[in-house]
């Protein structure tokens, strides 16, 4: 038996997750990440991966995934600063580099570890960080790993990041500022106002460090948002995934040479993690290559994108303030935003329930992530099937 009072606060606060519709069921795939999944035997309409340019399961990636692992194995067999550090991972990151337009980038295990290891390795508790109030879970533990002062400012307002940073440097309790944000916000679909915030980090000094994971492979012709918006000389920290539009695992950290040097020496994540497998550098090199050799994907991805926005905003959903692809259909309440979900699925659409504590109470959404491995058919059915469970459940008329 363990221990009776970790039984009770389980047994407590699981119970009150399920009675609220906060609970969150797993379902797992029988095959791979693609346009249509299969999930107890049945088939569906994926709307939920961020896979979007389905690179995930395309046939280029799995040979370069293979011919990585018969050269270098399975594993890397160290950290990067003893002995894991395999030709494969330098070609990546020279790779990036030049994907990003900086001087040098740093490959990590995940997106989630670029945060946690880069905003340490150059802020502390002598320093603040002003952050977008919805900005990512990684970046908030980022910040708190780092022992800084966080600031946050209200989302996407570069007035109110104005003002508290001038606040800020004018309290004199600091001694470095940073400000830090999503490039494409995921919950909702909205991007920076970038050429905003890099005006007031020039008025005021800021470090500037933009994650992008959701903006890599999507942005700027597949570059990410800073290329978007042509500001890659201007962003000091850029921070990408390995994981969504570029189909495999990892993260990367995009910047000037001293930037990457330092974080080789200083972040953690680096230092005492196993490097990335030799078949998912392998990947992730296939996958620049093509997304650097033709903008096929990423023009499919946003036709697609535009044609489901379209068609869901005529059926009368709320569609939020999406600029991207991602396509949030805003219900408001927690249970009600569960049950469209489930009826989505029985009807053949795989498209998730987004609620408290990932997006605030009241605001529950289902998100839907086209990609451009899906059809004009697929989505024209998944359409319908929206336009049937909507108006069964009094979200459309």
């Amino acid at each position: 038996m363990g221990s009776k009072a970790l039984e009770k606060f389980l047994k407590e606060n699981l119970d009150d997750l399920k009675s609220k519709g906060l609970y969150n069921e797993i379902n797992v795939l029988q095959g791979a990440n693609g346009p249509i999944i299969k999930i107890k035997g049945k088939d569906l309409i994926n709307l939920s991966s961020n896979n979007y340019l389905g690179l995930a399961s395309d046939e280029r990636m799995k040979r370069a995934s293979i011919e990585a692992t018969e050269v270098y194995g399975v594993g890397a067999g160290a950290v990067r600063t003893i002995n894991g550090t395999l030709e494969i991972h330098n070609e990546l990151e020279r790779k990036l580099a030049e994907f990003k337009h900086t001087e040098a980038a740093i490959a990590f295990q995940s997106g989630f570890n670029c945060n946690a290891g880069a905003i340490q390795a150059v802020m502390n508790k002598k320093d603040a960080i002003l952050s977008d109030e919805l900005n990512h879970a990684s970046i908030i533990d980022g910040c708190r790993l780092s022992g800084a002062k966080v600031i946050r400012y209200n989302h996407n307002d570069m007035n109110d990041l104005r003002e508290k940073a001038k606040a800020a440097r004018e309290s004199g309790l600091y001694n470095k500022l940073m400000v830090i944000s999503d490039g494409v916000f995921s919950m909702d679909g909205d991007v920076v106002d970038l050429p905003g915030m890099v005006k007031v980090a020039e008025e005021l000094d800021l470090i500037t460090y933009i994650d992008d994971a959701h903006g890599s492979g999507v942005m700027g012709k597949g570059a990410g948002t800073v290329k978007h918006f042509g500001l890659s000389h201007k962003i000091d920290f850029q921070i990408g995934t390995l994981s969504k539009a570029i189909g495999v695992v990892g993260g990367y950290v995009a910047g000037s040479q001293d930037l990457i040097d330092w974080l080789k020496v200083r972040a953690r994540p680096f230092l005492f993690s196993t490097s990335l497998t030799p078949s998912a550098a392998g990947a992730c090199i296939e996958a620049l290559r093509i997304m650097t050799e033709s903008t096929e994907l990423h023009d499919r991805l946003w036709d697609n994108g535009n044609y489901l926005k379209a068609g869901l905003k005529k059926l009368g959903f709320n569609i939020g303030k999406s600029e991207t692809p991602i396509t949030p259909c805003i219900i408001g309440d927690e249970k009600l935003t569960q049950e469209f979900s489930k009826r989505l699925i029985e009807e053949g659409v795989y498209a998730k329930s987004i609620v408290f504590p990932t997006v605030p109470l009241g605001t529950g959404r289902v998100r839907n992530m086209p990609t451009a491995a899906h059809t004009k058919e697929m989505l024209d059915n998944a359409l319908a099937i929206y336009e049937k469970v909507g108006k069964e459940l009094n979200v459309i008329k």
